[in-house]
């Protein structure tokens, strides 16, 4: 399909080039006023102001739509979530409201291994409907890339079969869909006092079969007290490593015990979660090549401090904006929440949240090629909000859905 919108208020975050953002370039939002944008075969084509549209497109395409003063934006890249589940976890959102903890819910035998026992009793094509449905649900609030996780299965079998709902999703959606792979989320019961049979299990099983289905881009570990060590995680980052996986890590959410130091040994690509900072950790942050991932929306639901935004920006860390959608600590893919979240609360600049969470979100899943900005030869995932007054006005009627529009591809969505 071709369309040519015109007379776009503010065309948002026009690239000739991707760059990862960090420290104070991540208030440099590039925008045009008053703009045109031309979509053909699925791709952005051209751009420009619109008194430049009758000589740089002559010859005008036959669909052309006037978005009158609406803005035009790139889709959110959601470069952190566990998308694919089974079942609900509201009775454990009833038992934080009576005050049990994170950790306390999983120490009785909740939280992830709730969830890892319902995805073991469920079929793939069961888990492969509701992930689709939540998929749909996604790109019509506006989000154009996703990364979604594994590692509610922690047995061989669960765990491929988590991996092959997400292979299938890749084929049968049009958003960009990464996968990692996250056996070493928990300790299932069986090697709760033999940490060192589940680690030979992900090492020695689990790797060589997602790496022989081609099932993961990345690997990842919950770094954590009570959950992986340091050690622990650098042995599975190394091993991934012998099959092409890249890390992207869970540190520091709960604890500082050392993720970040064997993230950046590593070569993440992201570190995620970075709740709970100490003035090293941010430093450390701010001279990592790779990307700083926010959750703030796990912190809302977990009633946690929210990530420290702006010492990150300050130490020059590249800051990226997640939803962490999982049954558990952040039951909600809603980018618009999380971007509004983070200025209302991580205090971050509406120019700071749109780049965080499109082209930096890209970057942190190697998708930036192709997603993340307006610019030319890129994928045609954007956002068309309804008449609003500014940029600004997006972040600041929190409670209020201003996307008219969204199209994926090419194709409209919503």
């Amino acid at each position: 399909m071709t369309i040519l919108f015109i007379n776009i208020a503010q065309l948002v975050n026009v690239r000739e080039s991707a760059i990862l953002l960090r420290g104070e370039a991540l208030s440099q939002l590039p925008v045009i006023e008053d703009a045109y944008l031309l979509i053909e075969d699925g791709m952005i084509a051209a751009y420009g102001k619109m008194y430049e549209l009758e000589i740089n497109i002559p010859k005008l395409p036959k669909n052309i739509e006037d978005v009158a003063g609406r803005f035009i934006m790139p889709c959110w890249c959601d470069s952190h979530t566990h998308l694919v589940f089974a079942g609900t976890r509201e009775n454990e959102f009833i038992d934080k409201i009576n005050g049990l903890s994170y950790a306390e819910i999983a120490a009785n035998g909740g939280g992830i291994l709730n969830s890892a026992k319902k995805v073991n009793d469920a079929s793939e094509d069961q888990l492969y409907e509701t992930a689709m449905q939540r998929v749909h649900e996604v790109a019509k609030l506006g989000t154009g890339a996703l990364e979604i996780k594994s590692g509610y299965g922690l047995s061989l079998a669960a765990e491929l079969k988590m991996l092959r709902v997400i292979k299938k999703i890749k084929q049968q959606s049009d958003l960009t869909i990464k996968a990692t792979f996250l056996g070493a989320h928990t300790f299932p019961l069986a090697y709760k006092e033999n940490h060192e049979d589940y680690l030979n299990l992900i090492i020695n099983e689990m790797l060589p079969a997602i790496a022989s289905e081609k099932l993961a881009d990345f690997v990842d570990v919950f770094c954590e007290n009570g959950f992986f060590s340091t050690e622990e995680t650098d042995k599975i980052c190394q091993a991934g490593k012998v099959y092409g996986l890249k890390p992207k890590l869970h540190v520091n959410q709960l604890n500082s015990i050392g993720g970040i130091e064997t993230g950046i040994k590593n070569n993440a690509v992201s570190l995620d979660h970075l709740e709970t900072l100490t003035e090293k950790d941010i430093k450390l942050l701010g001279n990592f090549k790779g990307c700083s991932t926010l959750l703030p929306t796990a912190a809302f639901f977990l009633r946690m401090p929210y990530q420290p935004a702006r010492a990150l920006i300050h130490a020059g860390a590249a800051i990226v904006l997640a939803s962490d959608y999982n049954p558990g600590s952040s039951p909600s893919g809603n980018m618009n929440f999380v971007t509004s979240l983070s200025c209302i609360q991580m205090k971050m600049l509406p120019q700071e949240v749109v780049n965080a969470a499109t082209i930096n979100g890209a970057f942190a899943i190697e998708c930036e090629k192709e997603n993340g900005s307006i610019t030319l030869g890129k994928k045609a995932n954007i956002i068309i909000t309804k008449k609003i007054p500014s940029l600004a006005y997006l972040f600041y009627s929190f409670g209020t859905n201003n996307i008219d529009r969204v199209m994926i591809k090419g194709n409209f969505v919503l």
